[in-house]
């Protein structure tokens, strides 16, 4: 099971890793398309375009990781009050629900990039990028935060920590 832990938590890592150069290339392409404005009077033509696709790869890439660090919102008000052993089994009941919401969603967005793949939709903007391939982000990383979650909720039943 470590095995298992381990290799989700480099796929985790490696989204994390892919987020970060995301928003890397994102920042670069509002520089350069700034610094050609502002020098030459010109523009690339797609800097608005695609840092909306950067920043949307970065959000989902991102969210494995963000989870396996704690780092997602919670709320506890009702929690911070209970015990461990009623911390955990609402843990445990709170990962099976965000599981099926996410393997809902793995769903909805694996149908629409292939119907933008079959339908061979491009961008409206003046690269006419086909589409499936800005939305190929989407269900990759909802797919991580669900193996995420999975070594979460059985991380809870193990007691492993």
């Amino acid at each position: 099971m470590k095995t298992l832990y381990l290799y989700i938590n480099k796929f985790s890592l490696w989204g994390a890793y892919l987020s970060a150069l995301m928003i890397i290339s994102l920042v670069l392409l509002i520089l350069s398309e700034i610094f050609l404005r502002h020098f030459f009077d010109i523009s690339t033509m797609i800097a608005d375009e695609y840092s909306g696709y950067l920043y949307l790869a970065s959000i989902f890439l991102a969210l494995s990781y963000t989870f396996k660090e704690n780092a997602h919102i919670r709320i506890n008000i009702i929690t911070s009050r209970l015990s461990l052993k009623t911390n955990k089994i609402i843990d445990i009941i709170s990962g099976f629900i965000t599981i099926f919401v996410l393997l809902f969603i793995l769903y909805r967005t694996v149908l629409f990039t292939y119907d933008s793949y079959e339908l061979e939709m491009l961008s409206e903007a003046v690269s006419q990028t086909p589409l499936y391939l800005t939305q190929i982000a989407m269900p990759l990383g909802i797919a991580l935060f669900i193996l995420s979650v999975l070594v979460f909720v059985i991380k809870g039943f193990s007691n492993d920590k």
